[in-house]
């Protein structure tokens, strides 16, 4: 398995997959020892304190799992099972109250590994806390986190659940559909095809190698839902399906009328209000990829530029870099990126830019 469990709060409907669902069947003390719980939530913008998921058992032993968001800025995971008592708490501070978060608790019994994550996903913003985890959960106590009936509560402002029979990435994420063409040497070629070694056309023309490819299929929902991005704006010749959090790199005379700026960055999410984007509809799941390339930049696909992805100096970190999707590389072969200065549109400004280049 990988994921087998999601809740789309929205709708309020769970999905379970077929084989977790026979495991229940079959058994109802059936354990997850490798896993993973991803919940995305709005954060209260009257800075109220917020059980964002909490779920109790009292029979045979005792279980409960409660996960809170706190008016102080601190995220706060208790895990009981039996005697044992898990409590972490990760301080996020109290900036951008009203912003999205992402909340990864992952464990590995056979390794006494524990991991609560928190990422704001429009941001580099990813903190990370260890610890150990005592005890395997049972699967019909995640199951019921993604149903939230009687002993399950979830916050109104909770987006998505979702559980993972393995130990999901987190950091940096891949944000192109596998059908979207960059540009080569050799011509255009599907992200997904590409690899180590190839060389790709950045935004300013020269050509680059590429250093590695990342690939991750996660719950099309929140802040992974697939955006269309629309031909012919912004220079498209052609429609492509990024993520929300996928940023292009836009130049020309009306943004330097508009911004004082030879390029500016616009997150795809940014434009779906106009016509230059909308919401894909998708399977319960998307597959995204991404190329890491030697120095931050963007690559040209169909007329226009995407922002490659940006790492920072997550080489220095040794403990983001083994759980993020470049886990396993050698530190000594991943590069240091610098934020070229580009200026990031808030919403209403790309939607402007977006109609002064239609006229």
């Amino acid at each position: 398995m990988s994921w087998f469990a999601l809740l789309d709060c929205s709708t309020r409907a769970p999905w379970l997959r077929e084989d977790a669902a026979e495991a229940l069947r079959r058994s109802s003390r059936a354990c997850v020892p490798t896993g993973s719980i991803l919940l995305e939530t709005r954060l209260s913008p009257d800075a109220r304190p917020q059980r964002l998921l909490s779920y109790a058992r009292r029979d045979g032993g005792g279980a409960s799992f409660s996960l809170m968001s706190t008016p102080h800025g601190s995220v706060v995971c208790v895990i009981a099972q039996g005697g044992d008592v898990v409590h972490e708490v990760i301080e996020r501070g109290r900036e951008a109250r009203t912003d999205t978060l992402q909340v990864t608790l992952s464990w590995d019994v056979a390794k006494g590994l524990g991991r609560l994550v928190v990422a704001r996903p429009e941001t580099d913003l990813v903190l990370t806390r260890d610890f150990t985890m005592p005890r395997a959960p049972l699967l019909a106590d995640l199951v019921a986190l993604t149903h939230p009936q009687g002993l399950t509560e979830i916050d109104p402002d909770v987006i998505f659940v979702a559980l993972s029979s393995r130990i999901e990435p987190v950091g940096p994420m891949p944000s192109l559909a596998p059908s979207v063409p960059l540009e080569t040497a050799q011509g255009p070629r599907l992200v997904m095809s590409l690899r180590q070694g190839d060389v790709v056309r950045a935004a300013g023309g020269a050509l680059v190698p590429v250093l590695h490819t990342a690939a991750r299929e996660v719950p099309a929902l929140g802040s992974f839902r697939p955006i269309r991005l629309r031909a012919p704006y912004f220079g498209l010749q052609q429609d492509v399906v990024v993520s929300r959090h996928q940023r292009l790199l836009v130049n020309g005379p009306e943004v330097e009328y508009l911004f004082g700026r030879e390029e500016v960055l616009i997150p795809a999410t940014a434009l779906v209000d106009g016509y230059a984007a909308r919401f894909e509809p998708a399977p319960r799941f998307a597959r995204y990829h991404q190329i890491l390339l030697p120095h931050h930049d963007a690559v040209r696909t169909s007329g226009a530029a995407l922002e490659s992805l940006y790492i920072g100096r997550m080489r220095r970190d040794t403990a983001l870099l083994d759980a993020s999707v470049l886990g396993g590389l050698p530190r000594a072969l991943l590069p240091e990126h610098h934020r070229a200065g580009y200026q990031v549109l808030r919403a209403f400004e790309a939607i402007t830019l977006a109609e002064a280049r239609a006229a």
